[in-house]
């Protein structure tokens, strides 16, 4: 079932993508995401319906209004809706998606040599538990 808050799908052994959702988690003021690691029950059973290849994606995905956003288009969306100076960011909109994909890239790329990944998913702690699904 798809969920009405926007919800972030992120690499739940990922050191740079855990420490993404809890920066975004920080800003969240208006409690607007959700959360979800790509490798959990919630993904396995929402995204196939948008044709996602779990085994395939290598991407932070965004669901919101029932659209799926990946790459770029996520994370500049996501910025949008954070607290502070954040949404700002959201001005790179502007540009071809092409270039942004590549700046994406070539971090989502390198994310497990620069900054490491964990043997498991990263565990929410209890206050944070109705911001995730399963």
């Amino acid at each position: 079932m798809i969920k009405k808050n926007p919800v972030i799908f992120f690499d739940g052994i990922c050191n740079l993508c855990n420490a993404s959702v809890q920066f975004a988690i920080e800003r969240d003021k208006n409690n607007v995401f959700r959360f979800t690691a790509l490798q959990g029950e919630f993904a396995k059973i929402n995204l196939p319906k948008f044709n996602v290849d779990l085994n395939k994606i290598d991407s932070i995905v965004l669901l919101e209004n029932d659209r799926l956003y990946t790459k770029s288009s996520a994370v500049l969306r996501i910025a949008k809706k954070l607290n502070g100076l954040w949404p700002m960011l959201y001005g790179f909109i502007i540009l071809p998606k092409f270039i942004c994909d590549w700046v994406y890239d070539c971090v989502s790329k390198n994310r497990y040599k620069w900054w490491g990944k964990q043997e498991s998913c990263w565990v929410s702690t209890l206050e944070l538990k109705e911001k995730f699904y399963d």
